[in-house]
């Protein structure tokens, strides 16, 4: 039955997380309330969204919306930060992350009050001081913790004058490299619990799937609205748990 309530999370997680980031306004929750440990936890959810993010990377880069060309630094840059972020999470408090991820979130939320992009910009992908310095900021983070990294990549994007369908495809893309470091981080200090982590991949490639085909038909004026309600939720729950 447990097995069972991890694909329907990590589903739902996927489907919300591809859409504004924040899937971990569910999987957190809903894992912990399972007596997981914090760690297995996160390990579980590198595991699951490395796997899932990289088929919803896919899924953009076969529809020709995005190419190997202008994303291939995303890699090395995500990769590094989420590779350092997974080495020193053992070694950070969590009541010092939940603190992080509150700061971060409430900057993100101020910042779409002040920008005037709005996910509908054309421009092509580059490396730039903005994008990288970003990219390796929000990797460290993801290692770390990550709640809201995914919403967090996709205000970088927005920035940058990327349309919301690529923005997407360059977010999974920076996800599945800095989970995959931050993975690869949990998996050496034994902290996966590997039936936990394989029932939530699984829901996970079910829900980005579903994820990537609702984000073609959302109007992005109603991605910002997605995007504030979601990061207001995380900053809510954080500040629950943090108190706690």
């Amino acid at each position: 039955m447990d097995y069972i309530v991890l694909y329907f999370t990590g589903l739902v997680a996927m489907m919300l997380g591809t859409l504004a980031g924040g899937g971990g306004l569910i999987t957190m929750p809903a894992m912990l309330l399972m007596g997981i440990p914090i760690h297995s936890v996160i390990g579980a959810s590198k595991i699951s969204t490395t796997v899932s993010s990289f088929s919803t990377f896919l899924t953009v880069l076969l529809k020709k919306q995005i190419t190997l060309r202008e994303s291939w630094w995303i890699l090395p840059v995500s990769l590094t930060g989420g590779t350092l972020g997974g080495l020193a999470a053992t070694h950070i408090m969590e009541a010092t992350l939940y603190k992080l991820a509150i700061i971060l979130l409430i900057g993100a939320f101020l910042t779409s009050f002040l920008s005037k992009a709005d996910f509908a910009g054309e421009a092509s992908l580059k490396p730039s001081k903005t994008g990288i310095t970003g990219l390796v900021g929000i990797g460290l983070y993801d290692g770390l913790f990550g709640p809201g990294q995914g919403t967090l990549l996709l205000y970088v994007f927005n920035h940058l004058r990327i349309s919301y369908m690529r923005s997407i495809g360059f977010v999974r893309l920076a996800t599945f490299s800095s989970g995959f470091g931050a993975a690869i981080s949990y998996i050496a200090m034994g902290k996966i619990i590997w039936p936990i982590a394989c029932a939530l991949v699984l829901g996970s490639l079910s829900g980005a799937q579903i994820g990537v085909r609702i984000a073609g038909k959302l109007n992005p004026q109603h991605v910002r609205i997605l995007l504030r309600v979601v990061i207001i939720g995380l900053i809510i729950q954080l500040i629950v748990k943090a108190l706690l």
